[in-house]
């Protein structure tokens, strides 16, 4: 394993590594350096001029002559005897500077060599990494998917570093296939054995932040603050905004004009319910917000105990919890209240329309009644068990538990 041989191999990482030419070329004399304390017990007396573009290594050893007998340094001195060998017009006093071939160090001396120069490169790679995303947390990332596991798919980013997306980071909906694109943020960075491992997120209310601000330039902009997010990945998110220019609509410009700018975040985030409202510092009218689309008659604040007492009206219960509760619950992360809603029994409802169940009963079900006559609750009530399965194209299952949520609004 001749030096040409040896400084070629370590060329290719910077080919094929992410190092740059100058800390190649330290890596290198830093190596031989502490190969030359070894073998020396110093370095002082000795320059190494490494060219990693060419592939060239040269270690040159400097010392000054001495008459023959009088060596006390082998590192720093040199008997006039032997320099004469290397130029015969050398004098005593004069510095020699000879060049020393990397074959002097024996071959098991360059093995050595070679592995402190693979173990010194893997380190800094590693070091590099995670410097790298280490100030990357907190942003958006697009990578491939290149591996897919039970608990965690593989991704690399465009310069082929392994980034983790775990399970528990991954909408429940989300599906990816082998050389798929994924948009992602950087939830942290940590070292494990001695490794960085990058875990990246997609249920994270960060990531959905970055989402809105990349899509709405007055929230990149600062001229629209986003107050609270947060998420039920892949059911809904609540944010609540604000803006101190007046001439700003917080609300209008996150939704954009038709939907425009929301539509494409609600894709990425598989279809996920997101409900936009103006923050205030007044809790009552917070919590009426938080609790949209659902519409309030009154409430009750115990401020000190942080819980809430919501009055509304039948029909507007059932979107007040949502469908799976995922809406009351949301309401009461972002207004950081415990709520709990009741029905308004000053209210006197004679019935209520179909259409407003549409969170707990499908809407082709809903269609299916209607398409009978079947407009609200009582009328459907009216009708039997056995009527209904003879009317419509419905199981009696799916009956017997529309007839169930019915009855418990009247309740």
């Amino acid at each position: 394993m001749d030096s040409i041989n040896l400084v070629e191999s370590f060329s290719e990482f910077k080919e094929f590594k992410n190092i740059d030419r100058e800390r190649l070329m330290r890596i290198i004399e830093d190596v031989f350096r502490s190969v030359i304390i070894k073998k020396y017990g110093s370095d002082e007396n000795f320059d190494i001029i490494v060219n990693v573009d060419k592939g060239d290594l040269e270690i040159i050893h400097n010392r000054i002559i001495v008459e023959d007998g009088e060596v006390e340094d082998a590192a720093r001195q040199i008997a006039l005897s032997d320099a004469i060998k290397i130029e015969p017009d050398f004098e005593v006093g004069e510095e020699v500077s000879e060049s020393i071939s990397i074959a002097a160090f024996g071959r098991r001396e360059i093995l050595n060599i070679r592995q402190a120069l693979v173990s010194k490169v893997m380190e800094y790679e590693k070091d590099n990494v995670y410097q790298k995303y280490k100030d990357k947390v907190g942003e958006i990332i697009v990578g491939e998917v290149y591996q897919i596991w039970r608990r965690e798919i593989m991704v690399l980013d465009d310069e082929g570093i392994e980034l983790m997306l775990p399970k528990s980071e991954q909408i429940p909906s989300d599906f990816y296939r082998k050389g798929e694109t994924i948009r992602a943020v950087v939830l942290k960075v940590e070292m494990r054995n001695n490794t960085p491992q990058i875990i990246l997120s997609r249920t994270s209310e960060i990531f959905l932040q970055r989402l809105i601000e990349a899509e709405v330039p007055e929230v990149y902009d600062g001229l629209i603050t986003i107050r609270r997010i947060v998420r039920e990945p892949g059911q809904r998110a609540k944010i609540a905004v604000e803006s101190y220019d007046d001439r700003i609509d917080p609300v209008g410009a996150c939704v954009g004009m038709k939907g425009s700018r929301i539509h494409g975040i609600v894709r990425e985030l598989r279809n996920e319910n997101i409900d936009v409202i103006n923050y205030t510092t007044n809790p009552s009218l917070f919590i009426s917000r938080a609790l949209s689309p659902a519409k309030i008659t009154s409430i009750q604040i115990d401020e000190e105990n942080k819980h809430a007492e919501v009055f509304m009206r039948p029909d507007q219960v059932s979107l007040a919890i949502g469908k799976g509760g995922y809406n009351i619950k949301l309401a009461g992360k972002l207004t950081g209240y415990e709520i709990d809603v009741y029905r308004d029994t000053d209210i006197d409802t004679e019935d209520v329309d179909l259409q407003e169940f549409n969170d707990e009963i499908d809407q082709w079900i809903i269609d299916q009644l209607k398409s009978i006559g079947c407009d609200t609750a009582k009328s459907v009530l009216q009708l039997s068990p056995e009527e209904l399965e003879q009317r419509t194209d419905l199981e009696i299952e799916t009956i017997h538990e529309v007839i169930r949520i019915l009855k418990a609004e009247f309740e």
